[in-house]
This record gives C-alpha cells, structure tokens and sequence, in this order.
C-alpha cells in the first residue's frame, strides 16, 4: 500500500487501527481520504491476523466533514478565481453561474461524489467488522464514516449530526434511516440539528457513550471482546446482518443522496453561502448559517 496522507495504519494483535490524521484541519475530508480509507480496510481484510478494524480520529476531534474552507473561500465572483483542481469546486467540475459559456456538470460531479461515498461504504462492505470511536465532533461528511461504521461508542458531550442540512449539503452515503428510523432522520435532516454522544445512544445511533477520560478504555473493552471470535463467525454475522439493509434498497437512495448534493451546492441558497463564504470566510458563512438556530458552536466545524 502507497505511503498514507491523511490517515495512519497499525495492527496491535487481533486489531487492526485506522486513524484519520490531519488534526490541523478537524480531520477535515480531502479527495484522497475516502481512497486511504478503502485501501487500510482492504489491507485489513486481506490480513488473517485481523479480527476487527478500528476506526478513530486524532486530535480534538473525530472528523469535521469536508474540508471546504479553501474551496468555498475562493469562489467565483467574476474575478477568475476557482476551487483548487480535482475538488468539488474545481473549475472543471463545477461552474458558478456568472458566465452563461460556464455550466455545471452534474454528471462529473456525480461521478466525483460517488468515489467518494464507494471509499466510505468500504467500512460498512468490509468483509470484518469496523467500530468507529467518535470524540469531540463528527458532522456533515464526518457521519459518512461513523454511520458507514458497523458500530459506534461516542464521547457523551461529543456532538455529532448533518449541519449542512440546512444549506449546501445532502448525506451522500445516506444511511441515517437506516441507523434510527425515519421519524428521528427526519427530525435531524428538517433542521440539521446535531446530537450529542448521550443523545445518540438515546435515539439508538451509538452503542455506548463514555466521558471522554474512560472513552478509550470502553472501546478498547468493546474490541477485544469481537476480537475473541473467529474470523468466520464476524463474516457471518456481518453478512447476515448487511443483507437485511440492502434488500431495503440502501444503493439506490446513495445514487439519490448523491445526486441531491450536488443539486443542494447549486441552488440559489447554495450560491449564496458560497458567495458569503468567499467575502466574509467560510467560518463566518457557517456562523451565520448556524446562528438563527441557537448552535454557533457548529461554527467551529468545517461542512
């Protein structure tokens, strides 16, 4: 396997540990971590020493979602200015709407978009099984890799939801409903409203919740106790399990949720944020996409 960029990979006896590292930008999401995140899991399932894949973030937080910062930040306002090449912004992926010889391409955003949700769902495709550990944030694209996850232990106050609900963004992966039902996935996406970790084992999201100083020790306490059965055994049970999602039609709704992303980043609410985010910097765009709602805390996170 290629040397890693944004995330680390180790074995420590029955378990094997991929951790999202790129702590000065909240874990935020590049176009090469879905594919590091696909490779690791790969590597995990073709190791017969591996029971169990561990799935964890460094730094102050889990994952911030996409890194959008620079992108959004340079936004086309007549002025030539573009996201940086191979991004959702990249100016041959997504034209602004201020030349009428620029258009939007929502098949090569589709097509960009849906790498990136094949290289999450290879947690959830994993031959063996994967227990994410979420501490301080996990939101918007963040969730792809909690909820593509198998299992979740959470930090209680840790706060974890879709904020860009609420303007330029749609959960691509889209395996809310299939996690808590559709009453409680629509009362997080109608508001993009977030959970903390005590609310989340409440709604049936996470399996347990820990304050942060005992979180490691009760997810450690977690793995070793899958690490005990045989490789086969999780297979199958994994298997098993997974096939009751899918028959729902779980790859037809990730076809929708995608092509709705992209949609959702070109709507004029869409165009406005990034506008904003390109005068006044994406923090403050969030700011005041959040502030109406009473949680400027999410400000701190990325998309």
């Amino acid at each position: 396997m290629d040397r890693l960029s944004t995330m680390t990979y180790e074995k420590t006896g029955r378990i094997a540990r991929i951790t999202l590292d790129r702590p000065e930008r909240g874990n935020g999401i590049t176009l090469e971590m879905p594919q590091e995140i696909a490779a690791c899991v790969e590597r995990a399932n073709l190791d017969p020493s591996v029971h169990v894949i561990a799935l964890s973030g460094n730094g102050k937080g889990f994952c911030g979602g996409y890194d959008l910062v620079a992108s959004a930040e340079t936004f086309d306002l007549g002025e030539g200015k573009s996201g940086p090449s191979g991004s959702p912004l990249d100016p041959a992926v997504q034209r602004d709407n201020h030349d009428p010889k620029k258009v939007w391409d929502p098949v090569v955003d589709f097509q960009m978009m849906s790498r990136n949700v094949r290289g999450f769902m290879s947690l959830f495709h994993s031959d063996k099984p994967v227990v994410c550990k979420v501490h301080g944030f996990c939101v918007a694209g963040g969730t792809d890799m909690a909820l593509c996850s198998d299992l979740l232990v959470i930090e209680d106050k840790a706060k974890i939801g879709y904020p860009p609900a609420r303007v330029w963004g749609v959960p691509t992966t889209s395996v809310w409903a299939h996690r808590i039902g559709i009453e409680k996935t629509k009362r997080l996406l109608f508001t993009g409203d977030c959970l903390s970790g005590e609310e989340a084992v409440a709604w049936g999201l996470a399996t347990e919740c820990a304050p942060r100083e005992t979180l490691d020790e009760r997810f450690e306490i977690l793995m070793d106790r899958i690490a005990r059965l045989p490789v086969n055994q999780l297979v199958m049970m994994k298997l098993l399990v997974n096939q009751s999602v899918m028959a729902t039609g779980l790859h037809t709704t990730q076809i929708l949720g995608t092509v709705f992303d992209g949609i959702a980043r070109h709507t004029p609410e869409g165009y406005a944020f990034q506008s904003l985010a390109a005068e006044k910097g994406f923090k403050e765009a969030v700011r005041e996409r959040d502030e109406p709602f009473g949680d400027r805390g999410s400000s701190t996170f990325k998309g």
